[in-house]
């Protein structure tokens, strides 16, 4: 008699127990995500003659806290969270000077410092309250970049996950508990190398010539007035470097003179008797060390050829006055001139032009303004400026609050009008009131959208001149436009040198991720270790089982009596 065909084993049934384990270990996986990945940027790292400055670490992987954390805390293995508007200087101050330790430090951003800046529709007069927040990120600033800070230190805009995150952990706080690894909470993590050195940076200077008519015959060489800015910027996070008024507006300018006067000097008949010289220096920030090299560049011949040299720094959000910076003596028949022309033209504009006269030192290596590197050669300089005193060193020099928001386009018009008009009056001498070469209403008015354009790009566009290699897309930009208004454009790479030395890292990704309390991971190992315990214990169990049943069948001489037992379990 044929054994009857037993059922079909399932099969399937013993993967289940594993299913189950791996649906449990996506699960684990799945905790683990970054709850929120943020662009945070490193506050600069630096070194004066060999003395560290700036944040002197880049590895992030700590607990996340607020300004709400415990009076007694340990704040060793936390990284404060501290939004701009809520920043207490003074505890920072004392952080610092006390050298208290802290495992990290991100500041939140307002939204109006981000570095894309505000698009045109949205540009409107700042309110007081943002001129505060203002004022405190320039002393927060300050303060950062001459202080030597051992832990990191990142900035980031404020947004809504990064918000929400924040507010978790106000309410976690509150409760009188860091988070850490016993009770969990949010852990910022920032995996970056070690910062290194910047080997070789270069510094480029762009010059463009507008040369002046001569006489035939006359082959004496011509005067020349040089028009010139610093381009590059420094601030507390390189990457968020955009200097809109310093010297974004110096920038502008220069280019719409030069502009201008190409149009007036593409004429004969009104070309004059004087080049003009534009010059676009890097380094500003540092001494003027850009400046120095260019004047370095320049043959005796030249050099005596300058009649007098303007700078213009910060033109872009003055009220009713700018000041004109010299070295020289005001009782300069020069200085005298150039003062005099300066402060006629503003009066026609309805505003002042006040004169400051501060004396170098030229043992003194600090170069305060940029005029200073022309009259240590001595050749006649003046810098245009709304600043009444020249700033300390590393300060003002386009840092994060120096954004498009704080600029006023119709300043830096007028000041464009007063530089255009106040050279036209050296060069072609013309004596009277309410003259102007460069009338609102005629073809060679100054071009507001012009301005506009090239303040758009340049609060866009950081420019700290160690991180600008010389291909920078931006120096392209700025070399092809002085080439539509100019003639012999040329670029000048120095080896970037000096007491300066900067690092690298200045941007990173952050991530933040919701971790469990030890409590719970000890219970999640307790759970798997069990469900892993009773599976091996199943699995044993059997496997045995189904090795006896086979034992028993293949040994036993009852193998019909066998089978018809055991055909009711579907044994075979």
């Amino acid at each position: 008699m044929a054994p009857r065909k037993p059922r079909e084993p399932q099969v399937l049934d013993s993967f289940y127990p594993i299913l189950a384990l791996v649906f449990i270990l996506v699960a684990c996986v799945e905790l683990c995500d970054a709850a929120t990945v943020v662009d945070v940027y490193r506050l600069i790292q630096y070194d004066i003659s060999g003395v560290p400055f700036g944040s002197r670490a880049a590895t992030l992987n700590h607990h996340a806290s607020s300004l709400h954390f415990p009076s007694a805390a340990d704040l060793s293995r936390s990284v404060l969270i501290i939004p701009l508007s809520e920043l207490n200087i003074t505890f920072l101050q004392e952080c610092i000077s006390q050298k208290k330790r802290l495992g990290g430090l991100l500041v939140l951003l307002p939204k109006i410092f981000d570095s894309d800046g505000p698009e045109n529709d949205d540009i409107k007069s700042p309110h007081n309250g943002e001129g505060m927040i203002k004022n405190l990120l320039v002393e927060l600033e300050r303060l950062l970049i001459h202080s030597t800070i051992p832990y990191p230190v990142y900035f980031a805009s404020e947004g809504e996950d990064i918000d929400a995150v924040l507010a978790d952990v106000k309410n976690n706080d509150a409760t009188g508990q860091l988070a850490t690894a016993t009770t969990g909470g949010y852990k910022l993590v920032v995996s970056a190398a070690e910062p290194r050195k910047l080997v070789s940076s270069t510094i480029t200077n762009i010059q463009g010539w507008l040369p002046g008519l001569k006489s035939d015959g006359d082959a004496s060489q011509l005067p020349t007035i040089a028009i010139v800015a610093s381009y590059d910027t420094f601030g507390a996070a390189p990457e968020l470097s955009v200097g809109s008024d310093s010297n974004g507006s110096g920038v502008v300018a220069l280019l719409e003179i030069a502009r201008l006067f190409s149009l007036l000097y593409s004429n004969p008949k009104t070309r004059g008797r004087y080049n003009l010289l534009f010059g676009l220096t890097s380094g500003g920030p540092y001494n003027y060390n850009g400046t120095h090299k260019w004047l370095q560049s320049f043959d005796h011949r030249l050099r005596e050829s300058i009649d007098y040299a303007i700078c213009l720094n910060s033109i872009g959000s003055w009220d009713d006055k700018l000041w004109l910076h010299v070295s020289k003596p005001p009782e300069n028949a020069y200085i005298k001139q150039i003062f005099e022309d300066f402060s006629n033209v503003a009066e026609d504009l309805g505003f002042k032009v006040d004169l400051k006269h501060k004396k170098i030192n030229i043992s003194n290596p600090r170069v305060a303004w940029e005029h200073e590197q022309f009259s240590r050669l001595r050749v006649t300089a003046a810098t245009l400026s709304e600043l009444s005193a020249a700033p300390e060193l590393l300060e003002r020099t386009g840092g994060l609050a120096d954004n498009r928001l704080f600029l006023n386009e119709s300043k830096i018009a007028n000041s464009i009008k007063l530089v255009a008009e106040s050279i036209a009056k050296h060069i072609y001498r013309y004596e009277g009131k309410n003259i102007q070469v460069f009338a609102d209403d005629s073809s060679l008015a100054v071009n507001p959208t012009y301005i506009r354009l090239w303040l758009d790009l340049l609060s866009r566009t950081p420019r700290v001149a160690p991180f600008l290699s010389k291909d920078d897309p931006f120096i392209s930009a700025l070399k092809k436009e002085l080439e539509v208004h100019t003639h012999d454009v040329g670029l000048q790479h120095e080896v970037f040198d000096g007491m300066f030395t900067f690092y690298d890292s200045t941007a990173a990704k952050l991530h933040v991720y919701q971790v469990a309390s030890v409590t719970f991971d000890l219970l999640l190992l307790l759970v798997l270790g069990s469900y892993l315990v009773l599976l091996f214990c199943f699995l044993v169990i059997t496997t045995r089982k189904g090795a006896l049943r086979t034992f028993v069948i293949k040994h036993s001489p009852l193998k019909t009596i066998v089978y018809r037992d055991f055909s009711s379990v579907g044994v075979t």
